[in-house]
């Protein structure tokens, strides 16, 4: 298992933020040293912001544009990898289309957009302006790869360590929590298990032993500081070898291929098991399935078994949604907003966060292979998206709707 990032939050438009940066970085790199001292590799330290919108609402585009390559200067002076700036919000409209200036400006900040959230539910327009920028990233960078530094939220709350949708909540005091790198720990227990209720329990104790040890190593950092710890999310993120792939410990269960009948039941007594843990929370704390940071996940889409359907559907019962999805650069707006429709209704009727980081890649069409040259992905197969543009009311910009969690009565 390892630490896929030590993140920090905090308002950079409070008296004193500056300092309060300063503070977060010491602790963030005393954090990481003393992780590591204690047998854990920290891969990044991060740094999220309150939504960008909110910093100095009045800014112009060119002026956003000067602030967000100050803040990322900042960010790298105190030792910060990357840098999020948080999402566009439903309430500010404006937010969205300044986004892919944004990300052409800068190299290490994420940006996200709502599309869903518990104020509003579902926004059309939202959804519309999201899929014009996650078009408009994929001519930024070579092989559609601005997109990875870009998300789509629905009803995310703040403190979440996982990037894009990672963002502080205004009015709060500044925070760490913690992202896992820990599909090796669920590989090891389901491949070690006799049956089932062994691999639960295996997983369960694994996991919560390494909560308490970082627990009390947070704890104690932070006693003094006025820093509160988020907690942890246990999404047990994969990483694109065999041994570290959580599509690799869900075949294990017994599902001859991800993508075939069984592998919902895969995803769903995974997300089970993380649901009993006993750690402090932050984030998802649910199967995550990149797609292209799992090497089992991307060899199932070269299989052509995989489908962007089938990780649709694993999505009402796990974590994260749809993420780092190769899709073919041909793919119009108008599909990409019936997806992402899809996506924003799910998770208001689940009552949970979902997000989707799509990445269309330019001259690529569906069925072909993706050639990134990146350490946290695992090249797979471009994926199609099954839709059609939407009409009527779905393609009413102006329409937003609520959807009540489903009430089940007890018989």
């Amino acid at each position: 298992m390892k630490i896929r990032s030590i993140t920090s939050f905090y308002d950079p438009g409070t008296l004193k933020a500056d300092y309060t940066l300063e503070v977060l970085s010491t602790l963030a790199k005393e954090c990481k040293q003393t992780c590591i001292a204690n047998g854990y590799e920290v891969q990044t330290l991060r740094l999220a912001t309150i939504p960008f919108s909110l910093i100095k609402p009045d800014e112009n585009a060119d002026q956003l544009i000067t602030l967000t390559k100050a803040m990322e200067t900042k960010a790298k002076i105190n030792g910060f990898d990357y840098l999020s700036l948080g999402p566009a919000l439903i309430g500010h409209p404006e937010s969205y289309d300044v986004i892919p200036d944004l990300l052409s400006e800068t190299d290490i900040t994420f940006f996200s957009g709502a599309i869903a959230d518990q104020r509003t539910g579902v926004s059309v327009k939202a959804i519309q302006q999201c899929a014009k920028i996650i078009s408009l990233n994929a001519e930024l960078e070579e092989n559609g790869f601005a997109n990875l530094r870009f998300s789509a939220l629905a009803n995310v709350k703040p403190f979440g360590p996982f990037f894009p949708g990672s963002y502080h909540q205004p009015g709060q005091p500044p925070a760490i929590s913690i992202a896992i790198e820990g599909a090796d720990e669920v590989l090891h227990a389901f491949s070690n298990a006799k049956n089932l209720s062994e691999a639960r329990k295996i997983l369960l104790e694994n996991l919560e032993h390494h909560a308490n040890q970082l627990g009390l190593i947070f704890s104690e950092l932070l006693a003094d500081q006025k820093v509160v710890f988020q907690g942890f999310d246990f999404s047990v993120a994969p990483f694109p070898e065999d041994n570290c792939s959580l599509g690799v410990a869900m075949e294990s269960l017994g599902v001859s291929s991800l993508g075939k009948h069984g592998s919902l039941a895969a995803a769903a007594f995974l997300t089970d098991t993380l649901d009993r843990g006993n750690w402090a929370r932050s984030g998802f704390n649910g199967l995550m399935l990149p797609l292209l940071e799992d090497s089992r996940l991307s060899q199932r889409s070269i299989d052509q078994t995989l489908t962007i359907k089938d990780l649709l559907m694993y999505s009402a019962v796990c974590g994260t949604g749809l993420d780092t999805i190769p899709i073919p650069g041909s793919t119009s707006r108008e599909q990409i907003e019936a997806l992402l429709l899809d996506i924003a209704a799910l998770s208001s009727r689940l009552k949970k966060p979902l997000t989707a980081r799509l990445m269309p890649i330019p001259g690529k069409e569906a069925g072909d292979l993706t050639n990134f040259e990146f350490e946290f992905f695992s090249n797979g197969r471009v994926l199609a998206i099954d839709a059609n543009a939407l009409s009527g009311f779905f393609n009413n910009i102006n329409e937003e709707f609520t959807l009540r969690p489903r009430q089940v009565e007890s018989i």
